[in-house]
């Protein structure tokens, strides 16, 4: 199995930009696609990004396509997450997660292990 550690996380201006990571230990992060989720409060968790495992595939969601870039270093067992031009409607926990040998996906119960979140909050 692996272990998922997010960072990265705070407290923004809208128009601003972070940088979130998702740091692996455990199995070797190459044998995973990775997703990036975030959950507001009140609201269920909902796709933000994906990455298939060798990192040449990618998919993100319409609201954040543009202006969110997901990339991944296996050989650091890390997956990123660029955010730029920051809204605060991005306001969420984030969450990345890990799909065992298989393609990426927006579907959050087909992720086998998950991060515990990272708090990111977009002031106006």
């Amino acid at each position: 199995q692996v272990q998922l550690v997010e960072s990265g996380g705070g407290l923004v201006q809208a128009g601003g930009s972070l940088r979130l990571s998702c740091a692996a230990s455990g199995r070797t992060v190459s044998s995973y696609a990775m997703g990036w989720f975030r959950q507001a409060p009140g609201k269920e968790r909902e796709f933000v990004a994906a990455i298939n495992r060798s990192g040449r595939d990618t998919d993100y969601a319409d609201s954040v396509k543009g202006r969110f870039t997901i990339s991944r270093d296996n050989a650091k067992n890390t997956v990123y997450m660029q955010m730029n031009s920051l809204k605060t409607d991005d306001t969420a926990v984030y969450y990345c997660a890990a799909r065992w040998l298989a393609s990426p996906t927006r579907l959050t119960k087909q992720y086998d292990y998950w991060g515990q979140g990272t708090q990111v909050t977009v002031s106006s």
